[in-house]
């Protein structure tokens, strides 16, 4: 997942950075690094974890217990 890609995730799903933040379990300001794609002139890889959790996310879910419990989905604002 590269920044553009991280940065069209969040937009198209309507969140904020904030938002954003606090559905991946991270900071705002790691949001924006992961958006501009460098932190203090380094170069910031999008962990897989938060890439496969930005996948679920997408997918509605919002909590995982494991294997053999039911899935937490996102509640639709609808």
């Amino acid at each position: 997942m590269e920044p553009g890609d991280f940065k069209k995730w969040r937009k198209t799903l309507r969140l904020s950075q904030k938002d954003a933040a606090n559905l991946l379990g991270l900071k705002r300001r790691m949001i924006q690094y992961y958006e501009k794609g460098e932190r203090d002139g380094e170069k910031v890889k999008i962990p897989r974890a938060v890439r496969l959790a930005c996948y679920a996310i997408s997918d509605g879910v919002a909590d995982y217990n494991g294997p053999q419990r039911k899935l937490v989905k996102l509640k639709s604002e609808d």
